[in-house]
Protein backbone atom coordinates (compact mmCIF):
# COMPACT_ATOMS: atom_id res chain seq x y z
CA UNK A 1 0.00 0.00 0.00
CA UNK A 2 1.07 3.56 -0.82
CA UNK A 3 0.09 6.89 0.76
CA UNK A 4 -1.03 9.98 -1.15
CA UNK A 5 2.55 10.99 -1.92
CA UNK A 6 3.13 7.64 -3.61
CA UNK A 7 5.54 6.36 -0.92
CA UNK A 8 5.06 2.96 0.79
CA UNK A 9 3.31 3.10 4.13
CA UNK A 10 5.33 2.51 7.32
CA UNK A 11 3.33 -0.59 8.13
CA UNK A 12 4.33 -2.12 4.80
CA UNK A 13 7.99 -1.29 5.45
CA UNK A 14 7.79 -2.83 8.91
CA UNK A 15 6.21 -5.98 7.52
CA UNK A 16 8.96 -6.26 4.88
CA UNK A 17 11.68 -5.75 7.50
CA UNK A 18 10.12 -8.36 9.76
CA UNK A 19 9.97 -10.74 6.82
CA UNK A 20 13.65 -10.18 6.08
CA UNK A 21 14.56 -10.78 9.75
CA UNK A 22 12.54 -13.97 9.84
CA UNK A 23 14.24 -15.09 6.65
CA UNK A 24 17.68 -14.45 8.09
CA UNK A 25 16.73 -16.27 11.30
CA UNK A 26 15.59 -19.29 9.30
CA UNK A 27 18.86 -19.22 7.34
CA UNK A 28 20.96 -18.94 10.52
CA UNK A 29 18.99 -21.71 12.19
CA UNK A 30 19.45 -23.90 9.14
CA UNK A 31 23.19 -23.17 9.06
CA UNK A 32 23.46 -23.98 12.78
CA UNK A 33 21.62 -27.27 12.26
CA UNK A 34 23.90 -28.11 9.34
CA UNK A 35 26.99 -27.37 11.42
CA UNK A 36 25.66 -29.49 14.29
CA UNK A 37 24.86 -32.30 11.89
CA UNK A 38 28.34 -32.09 10.37
CA UNK A 39 29.88 -32.08 13.84
CA UNK A 40 27.80 -35.07 14.90
CA UNK A 41 28.72 -36.87 11.69
CA UNK A 42 32.40 -36.11 12.29
CA UNK A 43 32.09 -37.29 15.90
CA UNK A 44 30.30 -40.40 14.73
CA UNK A 45 33.06 -41.16 12.22
CA UNK A 46 35.68 -40.68 14.93
CA UNK A 47 33.73 -42.79 17.40
CA UNK A 48 33.37 -45.61 14.90
CA UNK A 49 37.13 -46.08 14.66
CA UNK A 50 38.41 -49.09 16.63
CA UNK A 51 40.15 -48.36 19.92
CA UNK A 52 43.44 -49.82 18.71
CA UNK A 53 43.57 -47.32 15.85
CA UNK A 54 42.54 -44.41 18.06
CA UNK A 55 45.20 -45.32 20.62
CA UNK A 56 47.81 -45.56 17.88
CA UNK A 57 46.92 -42.02 16.78
CA UNK A 58 46.81 -40.56 20.29
CA UNK A 59 50.16 -42.07 21.27
CA UNK A 60 51.89 -40.15 18.48
CA UNK A 61 51.24 -36.76 20.09
CA UNK A 62 51.92 -35.17 23.46
CA UNK A 63 49.70 -36.78 26.08
CA UNK A 64 48.17 -33.45 27.10
CA UNK A 65 47.09 -32.90 23.49
CA UNK A 66 45.72 -36.44 23.37
CA UNK A 67 43.60 -35.77 26.46
CA UNK A 68 42.24 -32.55 24.96
CA UNK A 69 41.22 -34.58 21.90
CA UNK A 70 39.46 -37.19 24.04
CA UNK A 71 37.16 -34.53 25.50
CA UNK A 72 35.35 -34.41 22.14
CA UNK A 73 33.51 -37.67 22.72
CA UNK A 74 32.25 -39.73 25.65
CA UNK A 75 33.64 -42.83 23.99
CA UNK A 76 37.11 -41.25 23.81
CA UNK A 77 37.14 -40.26 27.48
CA UNK A 78 38.10 -43.78 28.53
CA UNK A 79 41.11 -43.96 26.18
CA UNK A 80 43.70 -41.97 28.23
CA UNK A 81 43.77 -44.73 30.86
CA UNK A 82 44.46 -47.25 28.08
CA UNK A 83 47.50 -45.45 26.63
CA UNK A 84 50.73 -47.42 26.68
CA UNK A 85 52.95 -44.43 25.82
CA UNK A 86 53.02 -41.18 27.77
CA UNK A 87 54.76 -37.99 26.65
CA UNK A 88 54.26 -35.21 29.18
CA UNK A 89 56.16 -32.03 28.32
CA UNK A 90 56.02 -28.33 29.09
CA UNK A 91 56.55 -24.91 27.58
CA UNK A 92 58.97 -22.71 29.53
CA UNK A 93 56.85 -19.67 28.72
CA UNK A 94 53.94 -21.23 30.60
CA UNK A 95 56.01 -22.91 33.25
CA UNK A 96 53.67 -22.78 36.26
CA UNK A 97 50.38 -23.53 34.51
CA UNK A 98 51.80 -26.30 32.33
CA UNK A 99 53.69 -28.00 35.16
CA UNK A 100 50.49 -28.14 37.18
CA UNK A 101 48.77 -29.65 34.15
CA UNK A 102 51.51 -32.29 33.94
CA UNK A 103 51.07 -33.07 37.64
CA UNK A 104 47.29 -33.27 37.25
CA UNK A 105 47.63 -35.68 34.32
CA UNK A 106 50.07 -37.86 36.26
CA UNK A 107 47.67 -37.87 39.20
CA UNK A 108 44.53 -38.81 37.26
CA UNK A 109 45.90 -41.23 34.70
CA UNK A 110 48.69 -43.08 36.45
CA UNK A 111 46.58 -43.65 39.57
CA UNK A 112 43.39 -44.84 37.81
CA UNK A 113 44.64 -46.91 34.85
CA UNK A 114 44.45 -50.69 34.86
CA UNK A 115 47.67 -52.43 35.95
CA UNK A 116 47.02 -55.01 33.21
CA UNK A 117 47.99 -52.46 30.53
CA UNK A 118 51.78 -52.20 30.33
CA UNK A 119 53.31 -48.73 30.10
CA UNK A 120 55.78 -49.32 27.29
CA UNK A 121 57.18 -45.77 27.35
CA UNK A 122 56.95 -42.98 29.89
CA UNK A 123 58.62 -39.65 29.11
CA UNK A 124 58.15 -36.67 31.40
CA UNK A 125 59.81 -33.31 30.90
CA UNK A 126 59.17 -30.82 33.67
CA UNK A 127 60.53 -27.76 35.43
CA UNK A 128 62.09 -28.32 38.83
CA UNK A 129 59.52 -26.67 41.13
CA UNK A 130 59.38 -28.24 44.62
CA UNK A 131 55.63 -28.85 45.09
CA UNK A 132 54.77 -29.77 41.52
CA UNK A 133 57.89 -31.90 41.03
CA UNK A 134 57.10 -33.80 44.22
CA UNK A 135 53.59 -34.57 42.93
CA UNK A 136 55.00 -35.90 39.67
CA UNK A 137 57.65 -37.95 41.45
CA UNK A 138 55.15 -39.59 43.79
CA UNK A 139 52.75 -40.64 41.06
CA UNK A 140 55.55 -41.97 38.89
CA UNK A 141 56.83 -43.91 41.90
CA UNK A 142 53.34 -45.36 42.38
CA UNK A 143 53.22 -46.38 38.73
CA UNK A 144 56.63 -48.03 39.06
CA UNK A 145 55.44 -49.99 42.09
CA UNK A 146 52.01 -51.10 40.83
CA UNK A 147 52.41 -51.45 37.05
CA UNK A 148 54.77 -52.77 34.43
CA UNK A 149 56.85 -49.93 33.00
CA UNK A 150 59.19 -50.36 30.03
CA UNK A 151 61.35 -47.31 29.32
CA UNK A 152 60.98 -44.37 31.69
CA UNK A 153 62.59 -40.98 31.07
CA UNK A 154 62.94 -37.82 33.13
CA UNK A 155 64.15 -34.58 31.59
CA UNK A 156 64.41 -32.06 34.40
CA UNK A 157 65.13 -28.41 33.67
CA UNK A 158 65.22 -25.32 35.84
CA UNK A 159 62.99 -22.26 35.79
CA UNK A 160 65.97 -20.10 34.77
CA UNK A 161 68.03 -20.46 31.63
CA UNK A 162 71.70 -21.08 32.26
CA UNK A 163 72.78 -17.64 31.08
CA UNK A 164 70.58 -16.15 33.81
CA UNK A 165 71.81 -18.46 36.58
CA UNK A 166 74.24 -17.41 39.29
CA UNK A 167 76.40 -19.87 41.24
CA UNK A 168 73.87 -19.67 44.08
CA UNK A 169 71.08 -20.56 41.64
CA UNK A 170 72.96 -23.65 40.47
CA UNK A 171 73.49 -24.76 44.07
CA UNK A 172 69.83 -24.17 44.88
CA UNK A 173 68.69 -26.22 41.87
CA UNK A 174 71.05 -29.02 42.86
CA UNK A 175 69.57 -29.03 46.37
CA UNK A 176 66.02 -29.11 44.97
CA UNK A 177 66.92 -32.11 42.84
CA UNK A 178 68.42 -33.88 45.86
CA UNK A 179 65.24 -33.16 47.84
CA UNK A 180 63.12 -34.64 45.06
CA UNK A 181 65.41 -37.64 44.80
CA UNK A 182 65.28 -38.20 48.56
CA UNK A 183 61.47 -37.97 48.63
CA UNK A 184 60.87 -40.20 45.58
CA UNK A 185 63.73 -42.71 45.27
CA UNK A 186 61.43 -45.32 43.70
CA UNK A 187 60.61 -42.99 40.82
CA UNK A 188 64.32 -42.60 40.04
CA UNK A 189 65.02 -46.29 40.60
CA UNK A 190 62.82 -47.20 37.63
CA UNK A 191 64.28 -44.68 35.17
CA UNK A 192 66.06 -45.83 32.03
CA UNK A 193 66.95 -42.29 30.89
CA UNK A 194 67.83 -39.17 32.89
CA UNK A 195 68.70 -35.70 31.61
CA UNK A 196 69.58 -33.01 34.17
CA UNK A 197 70.29 -29.37 33.35
CA UNK A 198 71.73 -26.37 35.21
CA UNK A 199 72.57 -27.91 38.60
CA UNK A 200 75.54 -27.96 40.94
CA UNK A 201 75.88 -30.93 43.28
CA UNK A 202 77.97 -32.11 46.16
CA UNK A 203 80.89 -34.38 45.34
CA UNK A 204 78.99 -37.61 46.08
CA UNK A 205 75.50 -36.59 44.91
CA UNK A 206 75.75 -37.82 41.31
CA UNK A 207 77.31 -41.19 42.29
CA UNK A 208 74.51 -41.61 44.87
CA UNK A 209 71.85 -40.93 42.25
CA UNK A 210 73.46 -43.41 39.86
CA UNK A 211 73.63 -46.09 42.54
CA UNK A 212 69.85 -45.81 42.98
CA UNK A 213 69.01 -45.61 39.25
CA UNK A 214 69.94 -49.23 38.63
CA UNK A 215 67.99 -49.49 35.33
CA UNK A 216 69.56 -46.36 33.84
CA UNK A 217 70.82 -46.75 30.25
CA UNK A 218 71.18 -43.11 29.20
CA UNK A 219 72.59 -40.22 31.24
CA UNK A 220 73.00 -36.63 30.10
CA UNK A 221 74.38 -33.83 32.24
CA UNK A 222 74.04 -30.36 30.70
CA UNK A 223 75.87 -27.60 32.58
CA UNK A 224 75.94 -29.75 35.69
CA UNK A 225 78.96 -30.24 37.94
CA UNK A 226 80.16 -30.44 41.53
CA UNK A 227 81.99 -27.13 41.44
CA UNK A 228 84.99 -25.81 39.53
CA UNK A 229 87.75 -28.37 38.93
CA UNK A 230 85.72 -31.19 40.49
CA UNK A 231 86.12 -34.82 39.43
CA UNK A 232 83.15 -36.95 38.38
CA UNK A 233 83.56 -40.69 38.90
CA UNK A 234 81.06 -42.92 37.12
CA UNK A 235 80.35 -46.56 37.85
CA UNK A 236 77.23 -48.31 36.60
CA UNK A 237 76.26 -51.76 35.35
CA UNK A 238 73.63 -50.76 32.76
CA UNK A 239 74.63 -47.40 31.27
CA UNK A 240 74.92 -47.58 27.48
CA UNK A 241 75.31 -43.88 26.62
CA UNK A 242 76.64 -40.81 28.45
CA UNK A 243 76.63 -37.17 27.35
CA UNK A 244 78.35 -34.40 29.31
CA UNK A 245 77.80 -30.83 28.09
CA UNK A 246 79.76 -27.84 29.36
CA UNK A 247 80.20 -28.81 32.99
CA UNK A 248 83.07 -27.41 35.05
CA UNK A 249 84.60 -30.82 35.78
CA UNK A 250 88.37 -31.09 35.82
CA UNK A 251 88.00 -34.68 34.71
CA UNK A 252 85.35 -37.33 34.12
CA UNK A 253 86.53 -40.76 35.23
CA UNK A 254 84.73 -43.74 33.73
CA UNK A 255 85.69 -46.28 36.36
CA UNK A 256 83.58 -49.33 35.54
CA UNK A 257 80.94 -49.26 32.81
CA UNK A 258 80.74 -52.74 31.26
CA UNK A 259 77.89 -51.86 28.85
CA UNK A 260 78.90 -48.33 27.82
CA UNK A 261 78.90 -47.98 24.01
CA UNK A 262 78.65 -44.24 23.29
CA UNK A 263 80.24 -41.21 24.95
CA UNK A 264 79.93 -37.51 24.06
CA UNK A 265 81.90 -34.79 25.86
CA UNK A 266 81.10 -31.23 24.77
CA UNK A 267 83.38 -28.33 25.83
CA UNK A 268 85.28 -29.43 28.91
CA UNK A 269 87.06 -26.99 31.24
CA UNK A 270 90.25 -28.80 32.10
CA UNK A 271 93.95 -28.09 31.88
CA UNK A 272 94.70 -31.83 31.73
CA UNK A 273 93.21 -34.81 29.93
CA UNK A 274 89.44 -34.39 30.41
CA UNK A 275 88.69 -38.13 30.42
CA UNK A 276 89.95 -41.21 32.17
CA UNK A 277 88.92 -44.60 30.82
CA UNK A 278 88.84 -47.50 33.23
CA UNK A 279 86.85 -50.63 32.40
CA UNK A 280 84.80 -49.77 29.28
CA UNK A 281 85.14 -52.87 27.08
CA UNK A 282 82.21 -52.05 24.75
CA UNK A 283 82.88 -48.36 24.13
CA UNK A 284 82.75 -48.03 20.33
CA UNK A 285 81.70 -44.43 19.61
CA UNK A 286 83.46 -41.36 21.02
CA UNK A 287 82.53 -37.73 20.25
CA UNK A 288 84.67 -34.86 21.54
CA UNK A 289 83.57 -31.26 20.95
CA UNK A 290 85.77 -28.35 21.99
CA UNK A 291 86.06 -24.69 21.04
CA UNK A 292 89.72 -24.39 21.93
CA UNK A 293 91.62 -21.40 23.27
CA UNK A 294 95.35 -20.77 23.58
CA UNK A 295 95.73 -22.28 27.07
CA UNK A 296 93.91 -25.54 26.34
CA UNK A 297 96.03 -28.65 26.47
CA UNK A 298 96.72 -30.42 23.20
CA UNK A 299 95.50 -34.00 23.57
CA UNK A 300 97.48 -37.07 22.56
CA UNK A 301 95.15 -39.80 21.38
CA UNK A 302 97.71 -42.51 22.09
CA UNK A 303 97.53 -41.65 25.80
CA UNK A 304 93.86 -40.67 26.01
CA UNK A 305 92.66 -43.87 24.31
CA UNK A 306 95.30 -46.25 25.65
CA UNK A 307 92.68 -48.29 27.55
CA UNK A 308 90.03 -48.12 24.81
CA UNK A 309 91.13 -50.24 21.83
CA UNK A 310 87.49 -50.86 20.86
CA UNK A 311 86.74 -47.40 19.35
CA UNK A 312 85.23 -47.83 15.88
CA UNK A 313 83.66 -44.39 15.38
CA UNK A 314 85.50 -41.19 16.32
CA UNK A 315 84.14 -37.64 15.97
CA UNK A 316 86.27 -34.58 16.75
CA UNK A 317 84.63 -31.14 16.47
CA UNK A 318 86.99 -28.14 16.71
CA UNK A 319 84.40 -25.34 16.60
CA UNK A 320 86.33 -23.51 13.85
CA UNK A 321 89.09 -22.68 16.36
CA UNK A 322 92.29 -24.22 17.72
CA UNK A 323 93.31 -27.74 16.67
CA UNK A 324 93.61 -29.46 20.05
CA UNK A 325 94.79 -32.87 18.79
CA UNK A 326 98.51 -33.54 18.50
CA UNK A 327 99.62 -35.47 15.37
CA UNK A 328 101.54 -38.51 16.54
CA UNK A 329 103.75 -41.23 15.19
CA UNK A 330 101.48 -43.91 13.67
CA UNK A 331 103.39 -46.70 15.43
CA UNK A 332 102.53 -45.20 18.83
CA UNK A 333 98.92 -44.56 17.92
CA UNK A 334 98.11 -47.80 16.08
CA UNK A 335 97.24 -49.89 19.21
CA UNK A 336 94.55 -47.36 20.17
CA UNK A 337 93.09 -46.98 16.66
CA UNK A 338 93.41 -50.56 15.49
CA UNK A 339 89.61 -51.03 15.17
CA UNK A 340 88.77 -47.50 14.04
CA UNK A 341 86.54 -47.50 10.92
CA UNK A 342 84.86 -44.08 10.75
CA UNK A 343 86.34 -40.66 11.55
CA UNK A 344 84.63 -37.26 11.41
CA UNK A 345 86.77 -34.13 11.75
CA UNK A 346 84.27 -31.28 11.98
CA UNK A 347 84.63 -27.48 11.83
CA UNK A 348 88.32 -27.30 11.05
CA UNK A 349 89.32 -23.63 10.65
CA UNK A 350 89.58 -22.42 7.07
CA UNK A 351 93.08 -22.01 5.70
CA UNK A 352 94.50 -24.76 7.88
CA UNK A 353 96.81 -27.20 6.09
CA UNK A 354 95.02 -30.56 6.16
CA UNK A 355 98.14 -32.68 5.84
CA UNK A 356 98.23 -33.22 9.61
CA UNK A 357 95.01 -35.25 9.46
CA UNK A 358 96.80 -38.02 7.61
CA UNK A 359 98.39 -39.40 10.77
CA UNK A 360 94.98 -40.94 11.53
CA UNK A 361 94.98 -42.74 8.18
CA UNK A 362 98.39 -44.18 8.80
CA UNK A 363 97.59 -45.31 12.34
CA UNK A 364 94.19 -46.91 11.60
CA UNK A 365 94.54 -49.97 9.34
CA UNK A 366 90.78 -50.72 9.45
CA UNK A 367 89.69 -47.19 8.53
CA UNK A 368 86.93 -47.09 5.90
CA UNK A 369 85.84 -43.47 5.95
CA UNK A 370 87.34 -40.08 6.81
CA UNK A 371 84.99 -37.07 6.66
CA UNK A 372 86.48 -33.58 7.00
CA UNK A 373 84.45 -30.37 7.32
CA UNK A 374 86.42 -27.13 6.81
CA UNK A 375 84.34 -24.19 7.96
CA UNK A 376 84.72 -20.87 9.75
CA UNK A 377 81.27 -20.86 11.31
CA UNK A 378 80.70 -17.13 11.84
CA UNK A 379 77.44 -17.73 13.73
CA UNK A 380 79.27 -19.38 16.63
CA UNK A 381 82.70 -17.77 16.40
CA UNK A 382 83.85 -14.66 18.26
CA UNK A 383 85.08 -12.36 15.49
CA UNK A 384 85.82 -9.13 17.37
CA UNK A 385 89.61 -8.81 17.64
CA UNK A 386 89.56 -7.30 21.13
CA UNK A 387 87.26 -10.03 22.44
CA UNK A 388 89.35 -12.75 20.81
CA UNK A 389 92.40 -11.35 22.55
CA UNK A 390 90.55 -11.01 25.87
CA UNK A 391 89.33 -14.63 25.83
CA UNK A 392 92.64 -15.99 24.51
CA UNK A 393 91.46 -17.33 21.17
CA UNK A 394 94.29 -18.38 18.88
CA UNK A 395 95.35 -16.82 15.64
CA UNK A 396 95.24 -19.24 12.76
CA UNK A 397 98.29 -21.47 12.50
CA UNK A 398 99.02 -24.67 10.64
CA UNK A 399 99.63 -27.90 12.49
CA UNK A 400 103.06 -29.25 11.63
CA UNK A 401 103.19 -32.85 10.48
CA UNK A 402 105.65 -34.98 8.55
CA UNK A 403 103.63 -37.04 5.99
CA UNK A 404 104.16 -40.78 5.60
CA UNK A 405 102.74 -43.29 3.12
CA UNK A 406 99.01 -42.91 2.51
CA UNK A 407 96.58 -45.81 2.70
CA UNK A 408 94.82 -46.09 -0.64
CA UNK A 409 91.67 -47.94 0.42
CA UNK A 410 90.21 -45.13 2.51
CA UNK A 411 87.41 -42.86 1.28
CA UNK A 412 87.99 -39.22 2.15
CA UNK A 413 85.03 -36.84 2.19
CA UNK A 414 85.70 -33.12 2.32
CA UNK A 415 83.32 -30.26 2.93
CA UNK A 416 83.82 -26.49 2.99
CA UNK A 417 80.35 -24.89 3.09
CA UNK A 418 81.38 -21.29 3.71
CA UNK A 419 84.29 -20.77 1.34
CA UNK A 420 84.73 -20.61 -2.38
CA UNK A 421 88.05 -22.46 -2.25
CA UNK A 422 88.28 -26.07 -3.28
CA UNK A 423 89.49 -28.20 -0.35
CA UNK A 424 89.97 -31.17 -2.66
CA UNK A 425 92.57 -29.27 -4.66
CA UNK A 426 94.25 -28.00 -1.48
CA UNK A 427 94.56 -31.50 -0.07
CA UNK A 428 95.76 -32.99 -3.34
CA UNK A 429 98.44 -30.30 -3.66
CA UNK A 430 99.62 -31.17 -0.16
CA UNK A 431 99.48 -34.95 -0.30
CA UNK A 432 99.74 -35.92 -3.91
CA UNK A 433 97.31 -38.55 -5.23
CA UNK A 434 94.27 -39.62 -3.18
CA UNK A 435 92.00 -42.55 -4.04
CA UNK A 436 88.19 -42.70 -3.74
CA UNK A 437 87.92 -39.02 -2.85
CA UNK A 438 84.49 -37.41 -2.67
CA UNK A 439 83.57 -33.76 -2.15
CA UNK A 440 80.49 -33.24 0.04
Amino acid sequence: MKNKSGRPRKSALNEAAAGNKNGRRRQNLKATRNEAAASNASEDRLSKLPNDLLLNILERVDTLDAIRTCILSKQLLKLPTMLSRFYLTFSRKQVFRTNRAVAHVADNILSTRSPKVTISELKIRFVLLPDVSLTIGRFVARAMATQKVGTAEFEIVTKKRHDLCSSDDLLQFGKQLNDLFGACPRAFAGLTSLWLQNMRFGELDIPNILSTCKRLEYLRLTRCDSGFHSVLQVEHDQLVEIEVDQGKFERVELICLPKLQRLTYDNWFSSEDPLYFGFVPQLSKLSLVKTGIRSDKTLELSQLLANVPSIGDLCLDFGSEKIWILPECPKLLKPALNKLQHVNLEHLPEGCDLAWTMFILEAAPSLKELCITVWDHWCIMITNKELRKKYCFCEKADVKWKPYALISSTRIWLSSPSTGSNPTAILCDTLGVLWNMRLI
